[in-house]
């Protein structure tokens, strides 16, 4: 029941007034001591009293983010809905300050824009300091101008996100708002009348000190005055003809002189092109140098390492070769020392645990009995004319008998 919108208050800005105070930020108030104990009953009477004892203002501090004073009767003023007369009477206090900046926010809240800018703006020109409480828990120093700008110009304040109020130059091409006006002007506007009776009054002074003046003076010496007036005014033209004369001929030697300062000029122009012009063409030769070194460089190590690959090629297309012509020689005519230096295996096949490999004279004493027993003459018969005869004498010479004789 406490923490319920007063039944007689009107929705604000389409919605209840309480909710103009962020959820989060509505329930830490409940939860406060001060909710609890000093804003319990009270009206828009009584609230005047305990606005009068702050002290200090703000939004949330410390770690668990605890709610001001200023807040939860801020809060108050939403769930009660005090009449606009209260509000303003809140802000027309120069008595308390605190009870004033309560008003102000409380109408930034609710109030319409027009109002707003209305009973707002004032209050620019209160310059008395405030404590402002910060969310670490210390304390600011702050005044109630930089506090009116915050809520005229920002969004959000005191850790409520305050209303959108269009921009006061919007309200004033509407005609909704008339222009504003400093309060200033009237301490100007005094100082300017001011001003002016004074330059009035010396000016009346002036024109009574020149007619006594006129009065004063006779004919003869105003003739005088002006005779003297005129020979001093022939003496300054002449001597400005004289002076103008001067000038002149100064000005034609100048000229005279002209053509020769000219080609100087045109010699100090012409110098400095070319010393750009030789700077241009050294960095440009310089620049060239470079990529001819590079170049040179490059055609260098192509060169070298050309003639490494070269070198490399020729060895192996000669040791290709060598190996192609040693295989060619091998399969025409295979020797045993060539195969004994390959490792190859002899006719004989391959060795057997416990066998070893036959000299090479054996071979050749074997080769040698092989030729003589080809160039020794046929004994067994097989080689006689008639092929009968021979093909029996095969057969018997297989069978270990003797030949046939014819």
């Amino acid at each position: 029941m406490a923490n319920r919108t007063d039944p007689t208050a009107r929705s604000v800005h389409g919605t209840n007034p309480q909710n103009l105070v962020e959820k989060i930020l509505r329930s830490k108030i409940y939860q406060n001591t001060y909710w609890k104990e000093q804003c319990f009953g009270l009206t828009a009477e009584t609230l005047v009293d305990k606005a009068m004892e702050l002290d200090h203002f703000g939004g949330t501090y410390g770690g668990n983010r605890k709610a001001t004073p200023f807040m939860c009767l801020t809060l108050k003023m939403l769930q009660i809905q005090p009449e606009k007369e209260i509000v303003v009477e809140f802000i027309k206090n120069e008595d308390y300050k605190y009870v004033r900046i309560l008003g102000a926010f409380y109408l930034r809240l609710v109030g319409k824009p027009t109002d707003v800018y209305q009973y707002l703006e004032p209050l620019y020109n209160d310059y008395r300091k405030l404590r402002r409480r910060t969310s670490e828990g210390g304390y600011i120093l702050a005044r109630v101008d930089e506090f009116i700008d915050e809520l005229l110009t920002t969004e959000y304040s005191c850790d409520i996100a305050l209303p959108r109020v269009p921009k006061r130059w919007t309200l004033e091409t509407t005609g909704l708002l008339d222009q504003r006006r400093s309060a200033l002007e009237d301490d100007f506007e005094e100082e300017e009348e001011k001003e002016e009776e004074e330059a009035a009054a010396n000016g009346l002074e002036a024109m009574d000190v020149d007619k006594e003046h006129r009065r004063s003076r006779s004919p003869v010496k105003e003739r005088e005055r002006d005779e003297e007036q005129g020979r001093d005014r022939h003496r300054d033209y002449r001597d400005r003809d004289n002076r103008d004369r001067g000038d002149r001929d100064r000005g034609d030697r100048d000229r005279d002189r002209d053509p020769d300062r000219d080609y100087r000029y045109r010699d100090r122009d012409r110098e400095k092109d070319r010393d750009v012009y030789d700077r241009d063409r050294d960095r440009d030769r310089d620049y060239h140098r470079r990529d001819r070194d590079r170049d040179r460089g490059r055609d260098r190590d192509r060169e070298r390492y050309g003639d490494r690959d070269r070198r490399r090629s020729r060895s192996r297309s000669r040791s290709r070769e060598r190996r192609d012509r040693e295989r060619d020689r091998d399969a025409r005519s295979p020797s045993p020392d060539r195969k004994r230096r390959r490792g190859r295996v002899d006719d004989d096949g391959p060795l057997e645990d416990g066998e070893h490999r036959a000299n090479p004279d054996d071979k050749k004493e074997k080769k040698e009995k092989k030729k003589e027993e080809k160039k020794q003459p046929v004994t067994d018969g097989t080689d006689h004319p008639d092929p009968e005869i021979a093909e029996a004498n095969r057969i018997r010479a297989a069978l270990g008998l003797k030949p046939l004789r014819p």
